[in-house]
């Protein structure tokens, strides 16, 4: 059996050949398909946690990946964000040393969790500035607190 580590170049690999088929539009289309049909457990937390929701989400889903990060979650100023000090998935690309990462290979993230938060009212705002080091971090606002 493939370990979960070994999906991360394979989907480097397939996000080259969708971008080979059709462009960098298939390749986002893929995204939010996964993001449409995969992500109902962000989606439900956050209905019913509202901000909370996403704490909820990430503190399972990044210690399970054993990512280096930081979270802050200010719920009477409507934000919650995540430094992300070392990616794994990104890190691990990094090192093989048998293939090239793809180019975009961290905006899924960026496509997938505004697909699912910005319909429920939040707004996302996501640094992927530094994601070649394994660093970015994601910031949600609840739009309805100034």
């Amino acid at each position: 059996m493939i370990s979960c580590t070994e999906f991360i170049p394979a989907y480097s690999e397939l996000f080259k050949f969708l971008e080979k088929q059709g462009g960098k539009e298939e390749v986002v289309r893929y995204w939010e398909y996964i993001s449409d049909n995969f992500l109902d457990n962000l989606r439900g937390l956050v209905e019913e946690h509202g901000l909370r929701g996403c704490w909820l989400y990430w503190s399972h889903t990044l210690n399970e990946e054993a990512a280096d990060f930081t979270m802050e979650l200010d719920e009477e100023a409507g934000e919650f964000s995540i430094i992300m000090h070392y990616c794994p998935s990104k890190g691990r690309l990094n090192e093989l040393e048998y293939m090239e990462p793809y180019e975009d290979y961290c905006g899924h993230c960026d496509v997938l969790y505004r697909r699912v938060l910005e319909p429920l009212g939040l707004e996302c705002i996501a640094d992927l500035s530094e994601s070649d080091e394994a660093r970015c971090s994601f910031v949600v606002r609840d739009s309805d607190v100034s």
